[in-house]
């Protein structure tokens, strides 16, 4: 009879704790809704739209066929080449966060460490660090390069040690009690283990800084986005909308080619 109270009691209580996290979210969404100011459509939006789709259906194509520096392919050339740069170095490089961050490594104390280092890495966005490494190797592509690398860094350090802390640490224990060095049981135990999760996150990451790569040029990082800014505040559609178009299918080939990849990887 106890039990019974004592299990009624408890499904109760659960009951209870779910009507509560119910009551906090959609506090919280009334409380985010109320805090944003509407202020309807503007009277130029119908026109602005109506330029826009002309501007796709009648795209500037000798924009796409200029092969000079100030062309339409080197710009998405560039985008792609910070984005690879930014990706594949931070790739590298996250490797020691990561095993910073690793408890099954270095132990719990060193690992809260670790993982605050990563954190506060990752803590800024890509259009802010571009706007600080701006001031410091000038405009370019430079800029945007550091930009993605040092956010991927925290994002790719992250993602890296919770593959390592999941893997399994029986390889790595029998080479440890053969008496294996640090950097035996490195390259021989842990990177082996893991390298398929490491590769299909480095090219995840590398999907996602394409798309940040072709915003930077908005701050002057370098990329497509300096001249697409440029064609909106100019009003230029016929330039807006070959950039676009072309923007969206090299994304979309990039993942394509990615996701390939890491199916055959994983």
């Amino acid at each position: 009879m106890e039990k019974i109270i004592i299990k009624k009691q408890g499904n109760h209580f659960q009951t209870a704790m779910k009507i509560l996290y119910y009551i906090i979210v959609f506090g919280l969404i009334f409380w985010g809704t109320k805090g944003i100011e509407y202020k309807g459509v503007m009277k130029t939006a119908a026109g602005t739209l109506e330029a826009l789709l002309n501007g796709f259906i009648n795209p500037d194509l000798s924009y796409a066929s200029n092969m000079t520096i100030d062309g339409l392919p080197f710009a998405i050339l560039e985008t792609i080449a910070i984005a690879i740069c930014g990706t594949f170095v931070s790739a590298i490089i996250s490797i020691p966060f990561a095993l910073l961050a690793s408890q099954n490594i270095v132990g719990q104390k060193v690992s809260k460490i670790g993982k605050l280092i990563v954190t506060m890495i990752r803590t800024f966005p890509e259009l802010i660090l571009a706007l600080v490494f701006i001031s410091v190797v000038g405009p370019g592509a430079p800029a945007g390069i550091l930009a993605l690398g040092v956010h991927s860094i925290g994002m790719l350090a992250k993602l890296f040690s919770e593959a390592i802390e999941s893997m399994d640490l029986g390889v790595k224990e029998a080479l440890e009690s053969c008496g294996g060095n640090y950097f035996e049981v490195l390259f021989r135990a842990i990177l082996p283990q893991v390298s398929p999760e490491l590769i299909s996150y480095t090219l995840y990451r590398f999907e996602i800084n394409m798309r940040a790569a072709s915003t930077l040029g908005l701050v002057g990082a370098g990329g497509i986005g300096a001249p697409l800014i440029f064609a909106i505040r100019t009003r230029s559609w016929s330039r807006a909308g070959i950039i676009i178009i072309v923007l969206i299918a090299t994304v979309t080939i990039i993942d394509q080619i990615s996701g390939r990849i890491r199916k055959r990887i994983v």
